[in-house]
């Protein structure tokens, strides 16, 4: 689904303008995706081999820590809550995973991805056919300024903040607020946003939502009964999920939200300068670029949604057309984002922080 939406976007780099007005993105000159092409082919063989062996060893150490903070209930919670840390770590790579499956680039076979993909999906509380269906609008419409409101992270112009009523204007200030974003996020998504369907989806979609929804019942069903009762499997597993949410909305937003980002109106939107300009590489250290899954060059995945993790570095590695105008961010200067919220269309559609806009 994803690939097919993807597929349907015209390159357009060409028709940019070189003299744009004012309120027009700054886009260099980049290259076309016909030009692409013959660079992201290599790396778009989904391989079983390679898929299998990042699910042994995920899965593997995931189960092993699981079962470590339970045994570590029995000394400190304070323990059992270090444990989770690195555990919540393995759940956020077993996410990517389950991404990739949506994009049908994880195993060569469309049928696997969509069974390995669901019970990933329930272990990770995200029901697969529904989240899916949003990332696929996501890649279609990934700094469009006219089509935000699905797959993103909420972000307004300074004209329409302003356009705001203060109540308004008061919320998004605390939805964009760090603690409340990246703390109270996880709890929203996992609780709220994806326990119940979207109406405007499909009738697949939506009771993907009620299976999966069931299957994580039951799983915790099960799982409470292993680990001694209810209480026990709430107190290791909810902390692990909390923090992996923390991660996951954390690498999302800084892959889409930073000083520099591209956006653009619908008529000037173009999908090569929304994938390079506007889809960050953040710059990991070694152990959280393998925990993430290789998402951090998400400048190529946007490219080219049919590269597999496990071909992402090697693709980037391997182009330097695709080095040269890729957006570093490196982990240290990553937290500076937090602080751009809005998106300026009177200067460039730079974005600002809510003090720089006064």
């Amino acid at each position: 689904m994803i690939n097919n939406i993807i597929d349907t976007i015209p390159p357009r780099v060409e028709e940019v303008s070189p003299d744009p007005q004012p309120t027009a993105p700054a886009t260099p000159a980049l290259p076309t995706m016909k030009e692409l092409a013959p660079l992201l082919a290599p790396y778009q063989r989904a391989d079983t081999r390679k898929a299998v062996w990042q699910l042994v060893n995920t899965l593997v150490p995931f189960y092993a820590l699981m079962y470590a903070m339970y045994r570590s209930l029995e000394f400190s919670y304070w323990l059992t809550l270090g444990l989770a840390i690195p555990t919540a770590g393995l759940l956020v790579r077993l996410f990517i995973f389950f991404h990739d499956c949506g994009h049908n680039s994880f195993l060569p076979s469309r049928q696997a991805n969509k069974i390995v993909g669901f019970l990933l999906g329930v272990l990770v509380w995200t029901p697969s056919e529904h989240w899916w269906h949003a990332h696929a609008i996501h890649h279609a419409t990934s700094g469009n300024l006219d089509k935000r409101g699905i797959g993103d992270v909420t972000t307004l112009t300074v004209k329409e903040y302003r356009a705001l009523p203060l109540i308004q204007r008061i919320g998004y200030r605390l939805f964009r607020f760090p603690l409340i974003m990246f703390g109270l996020g996880p709890v929203f998504t996992f609780f709220i946003l994806h326990r119940f369907p979207i109406p405007r989806f499909g009738r697949k979609e939506n009771m993907n939502v009620l299976w999966a929804d069931l299957a994580i019942v039951a799983v915790g069903a099960v799982s409470s009964l292993l680990l001694g009762g209810f209480w026990n499997y709430a107190r290791i597993f909810l902390p692990v999920l909390w923090i992996a949410g923390m991660g996951g909305i954390w690498m999302f937003y800084i892959q889409h939200q930073f000083a520099g980002a591209y956006w653009a109106r619908d008529d000037q939107w173009n999908y090569v300068a929304s994938a390079l300009l506007g889809a960050s590489y953040y710059k990991l250290p070694r152990v959280l670029q393998w925990l993430s899954g290789n998402i951090g060059f998400h400048q190529v995945h946007h490219l080219s949604p049919r590269i597999p993790n496990y071909n992402l570095e090697a693709c980037y590695r391997e182009n330097p057309l695709i080095q040269k105008y890729s957006q570093v961010i490196r982990f240290r200067d990553g937290f500076q984002t937090v602080r751009l919220a809005l998106i300026d269309e009177g200067n460039r559609n730079r974005m600002l922080s809510f003090h720089d806009m006064l």
